[in-house]
């Protein structure tokens, strides 16, 4: 059986992601260089570590978010459109009471601390006050923001988050144009960055209040929908929190040991793996509030939707990720300098690794937190920051920084391995583990060896040349076609090639204006 409707629609909503995320990227791309050039390479790493000791916030304004979507979600009917409001007033009460005192927090306490554990003086540090406030105050337009963000996308309405999205990036990108050749610092950029932020908040707030003004409520506590919410986004609160922390402990052990510039270098490299695989996940996250209506279907129909999803994205993660691999050094060359790409390239190869093993899970997560299974979703968060972390403080004081990326890839195959056993607790189902193999691990697996693969015959081949932008473009692209015809000639194989064909005709019929498969 294809993928039918709902399908079209959730491939609707993808394509609407996309392109947001699209344009996100290509502009945040297009100006990076610049910043780096005007900012320097250890300021830049300065603010990246000041975005590193903010992050941790994102766990709580994710899991307000996540939690608000999936309620709002289930209660989309005109009856219940006063229980609506009640989860929305709550939300956004959250949102401003503990938003506003994480805010103080770090306006008060994170100079200070960032002084003392990352050794920062002098003009850099003079510059975190400002910094900070500034790295804060964009959060917390962000956190604001989600909660109305979450009454679109619980309608599965992605076609307003995407616009909302592409209009703050391109004030973001336009500021930075502007303000930090007048203004060459750390807290600049982190400025322009809040401005997109608080953009996208009044764009939120006044689309909201233009087409589904009936859903808005003034903040207020409502206590059965503090407790739901609570009850589903306080592990989800620990799952962001371990993620967070997996994603940011090499930034912050670099900025521990090393100098603010290694952070920069490092930055730099996670800065292209992320617009990658955040984009793959982008993709995909159409699914969360999808996998929220089918709590009612059997175990055999979630399973059979739940793994062909897991492979689509997978290839698709093999495909734009593994592209990466083989043009890492030119690709840095060309956008950031020869000293970036000769000190950052092996580390963008294992991010690139780490960011496909990753892709494994992205699914399994927005299944297990639609289901409310958000205990587990924290769980595999915790052991991937532990993992993560750990190998970190192992291998960076010892083979220096260029270890870094190396803990990404053993805290990912510990997630991997964690969220498979955690799956085949929950569905009883025969063929499961032939399912993981077929739809997860052969997809990934071909795609990171052809990749490595490809690395190497190019070098051999001399093809790996910084000769251009024209060139770079067409050999990744050619990779990232390579890695994906492989990965899916690989998944013909087995008992579930034909679903994954079908499966793959259906996206081509839906997205090429000639159906040729």
């Amino acid at each position: 059986m294809a993928l039918r409707r709902p399908s079209t629609d959730l491939l609707g909503n993808s394509a609407w992601n996309a392109i947001a995320f699209v344009v996100a990227v290509a502009l945040n791309l297009v100006v990076l260089p610049f910043v780096v050039f005007r900012l320097g390479v250890a300021a830049f790493g300065v603010a990246g570590l000041v975005t590193a000791c903010v992050a941790p916030a994102l766990a709580f304004s994710n899991a307000l978010a996540l939690s608000t979507t999936r309620e709002l979600g289930q209660r989309l009917g005109p009856s219940e459109r006063a229980d609506a409001r009640g989860f929305f007033a709550t939300a956004l009460m959250l949102a401003l009471g503990a938003g506003g005192l994480i805010v103080i927090f770090f306006a008060l306490a994170g100079a200070p601390l960032a002084r003392l554990g990352f050794h920062l003086s002098g003009p850099s540090g003079d510059d975190l006050g400002l910094a900070f406030a500034m790295a804060s105050a964009g959060w917390l337009c962000q956190c604001l923001s989600a909660v109305f963000l979450a009454l679109f996308t619980a309608r599965q309405d992605y076609r307003r988050v995407a616009s909302i999205s592409i209009i703050s990036t391109v004030v973001a990108t336009a500021s930075m144009l502007l303000f930090i050749p007048l203004w060459p610092q750390a807290s600049t950029f982190l400025g322009c960055q809040a401005l997109g932020y608080a953009t996208s908040l009044l764009l939120a707030l006044g689309l909201s209040r233009h087409v589904i003004g009936d859903w808005l409520a003034r903040p207020a506590i409502h206590r059965g929908a503090l407790g739901k919410l609570v009850k589903l986004g306080g592990w989800q609160f620990a799952a962001q929190g371990g993620a967070l922390i997996a994603g940011q402990a090499d930034r912050y052990l670099l900025g521990a040991l090393l100098q603010p510039q290694f952070v920069g270098f490092y930055t730099i490299a996670q800065r292209l793996e992320e617009a990658m695989y955040i984009g793959v996940l982008k993709v995909g996250e159409i699914l969360f509030p999808f996998f929220s209506t089918l709590q009612k279907e059997a175990d055999d129909r979630k399973a059979d939707l739940l793994f062909r999803s897991s492979w689509i994205l997978n290839v698709l993660a093999a495909s734009a990720l593994g592209g990466l691999i083989p043009v890492a050094g030119p690709l840095l060359h060309l956008w950031t300098g020869a000293e970036v790409a000769a000190e950052a390239q092996n580390v963008l190869v294992i991010l690139s690794i780490a960011g496909i093993l990753g892709s494994s899970t992205n699914v399994f997560a927005f299944y297990l937190l639609a289901q409310g299974r958000s205990n587990s979703n924290a769980l595999i968060s915790l052991l991937t920051g532990v993992f993560t972390l750990a190998t970190s403080a192992i291998a960076l004081p010892y083979f220096g920084w260029q270890a870094a990326g190396w803990s990404a890839c053993c805290g990912m195959i510990a997630q991997m391995v964690t969220t498979m056993i955690l799956l085949r607790r929950g569905f009883s189902l025969t063929g499961m583990w032939s399912r993981l193999v077929h739809f997860v691990l052969m997809p990934l697996g071909a795609g990171i060896a052809t990749a490595l693969a490809l690395r190497y015959g190019f070098r051999v081949a001399q093809l790996d040349q910084a000769l251009g932008w024209w060139y770079v473009v067409g050999v990744y692209l050619l990779a990232a076609g390579i890695v994906f015809v492989v990965a899916v000639a690989v998944s013909q194989v087995g008992p579930y090639g034909a679903a994954c064909w079908r499966d793959l005709r259906v996206i081509a019929g839906r997205f090429l204006p000639l159906k040729a498969i």
